[in-house]
């Protein structure tokens, strides 16, 4: 039984350590996705903003 009191603290620190770090990496990839799909919406916006060029070759090139 003394072996119990001895390891149960290191255990449960072990434990919580794990959960910790779980919860902390599914964040960091929660926000990498997040900020990759913001970037992306940011770069359809930009694109479809920009004028079209014709297909004639550039009738308002000098």
């Amino acid at each position: 039984m003394e072996y119990v009191e001895v390891l149960l603290p290191s255990i449960c620190v072990a434990a919580l350590f794990y959960f910790v770090m779980k919860a902390v990496l599914n964040a960091d990839r929660s926000e990498r996705k997040a900020l990759a799909e913001a970037e992306r919406e940011a770069e359809r916006a930009k694109l479809a903003a920009e004028p079209k060029n014709d297909a004639a070759g550039g009738a308002d090139k000098q």
